[in-house]
């Protein structure tokens, strides 16, 4: 006999809940944000409206169903089934956070806060839930198959994120590194920089827009579900050893850009979470390209 579907429903701490686990109370917490010309209330009415979504969310779910709820934080801990229909509750870059833990199951994504998110992967509203969950399940019609982008360590160490995965040094420090295209004829070049970023085209909204904008860059930036990904390396630094002629790029199909480490430590990670990120020393290499897998975002 087969389960029943099982919704995953997906949120974050809100920043009032923040504010009042480090200030132990809401008066206190009030106080902190007056003392800085600040109104708690603002902060209060959002962290309402994002626990109203998520009962009304919640409330919808066929009763024949199963739900669950996982908070941001936990999701590295989290064991998704495969008849899980995942419905995330919250901003855009919540769906980013979710999507390198699944493999295949449909995502929804509930805007708790519109007109004050961009609304590109939060999609719908909390009222239409009953009616865009049956049709999830289903998931034959009215999903958008979403490029990622993946980065494999010679240890066999893997990452995946929807937005864009970052390569560099702790702390966002100096990175040295040599660069280059797998199968490129040995091009490599020895480099000193900010790091390297690397972009899928629903990444195109976020970071990798605001690198590109601020270069001025003349590659054109893919679109969501282009099977391509640009690079860019972030402030190289020209020195007898090192040099900024591969500074940026794109990589279709099977392309994969490499990266050997050539220092005590390097950091991989995606969509901005620093703390599940891959760790590199000396001489290792790590490979970035198109992953494989698509994010089934319902639209």
């Amino acid at each position: 006999m087969s389960l029943a579907p099982r919704v995953v429903l997906v949120h974050r701490t809100t920043e009032y809940e923040e504010l009042v686990a480090r200030h132990g109370t809401h008066g206190q917490a009030a106080y902190f944000l007056r003392s800085r010309g600040r109104d708690i209330e603002e902060v209060a009415e959002r962290h309402r409206r994002t626990r109203r979504a998520l009962a009304e969310v919640s409330s919808a779910v066929p009763l024949t169903w199963r739900q669950t709820q996982v908070e941001r934080a936990d999701l590295d801990r989290f064991l998704f089934a495969p008849e899980d229909v995942v419905v995330v509750v919250g901003q855009d870059g919540l769906v980013a956070n979710v999507a390198k833990y699944l493999t295949g199951q449909p995502v929804l994504g509930f805007d708790t806060d519109p007109g004050r998110n961009p609304g590109v992967l939060v999609r719908h509203r909390p009222s239409d839930a009953a009616t865009l969950l049956p049709a999830a399940h289903a998931a034959g019609s009215g999903v958008d198959e979403l490029t990622m982008v993946e980065a494999v360590a010679d240890d066999t160490q893997r990452l995946v994120a929807l937005n864009e995965i970052y390569l560099g040094a702790v702390g966002h420090q100096t990175a040295r590194y040599r660069l280059g295209l797998e199968g490129d004829g040995g091009v490599v070049e020895a480099q000193a920089s900010s790091g390297v970023l690397v972009g899928t085209g629903t990444g195109a909204t976020g970071w990798l827009r605001s690198v590109w904008q601020e270069r001025g860059s003349d590659l054109s930036l893919p679109h969501p579900s282009e099977d391509r990904l640009v690079w860019f390396v972030r402030e190289a630094w020209p020195s007898p050893v090192t040099g900024t002629s591969l500074v940026a790029g794109e990589l279709g199909g099977s392309a994969v850009l490499q990266l050997t480490v050539e220092s005590e430590q390097l950091i991989v990670f995606g969509d901005g979470m620093e703390g599940d990120a891959l760790e590199l020393t000396w001489g290792q290499v790590v490979g970035v390209g198109v992953c494989g897998e698509r994010l089934r975002l319902v639209g």
